[in-house]
């Protein structure tokens, strides 16, 4: 965001919430890397927040299919159908997590 962008925000707006709502906000502004103005904003415009913490873990998760396959490959197709399940179970995770 600019400067000018900043600039132009002059109105505040007064949320009322619970304690633990304003922890929960926070923690999902921190997981999105935005400040609570900018997540309340996005969330209340309609505008997609970038989660942080959702690439992280589908980063983990391809890493893990990487070594399953590895693993696969290395036992010369032993134990080949648990792998596959395996495999299709991270790509599963992977595809809920990224919609």
């Amino acid at each position: 965001m600019s400067n000018s962008d900043s600039r132009k925000r002059t109105l505040a707006l007064a949320v009322r919430v619970t304690p633990e709502e304003a922890d929960a906000i926070r923690e999902k502004a921190r997981d999105a890397g935005a400040t609570v103005s900018e997540f309340l904003r996005a969330c209340a415009l309609g505008r997609k927040t970038r989660n942080t913490v959702d690439s992280q873990v589908i980063n983990e998760l391809r890493r893990l299919g990487g070594l399953q396959k590895h693993l696969f490959l290395e036992g010369g197709g032993a134990n080949s159908y648990e792998h596959a399940a395996i495999l299709i179970e991270i790509k599963k995770a992977v595809a809920r997590i990224a919609t």
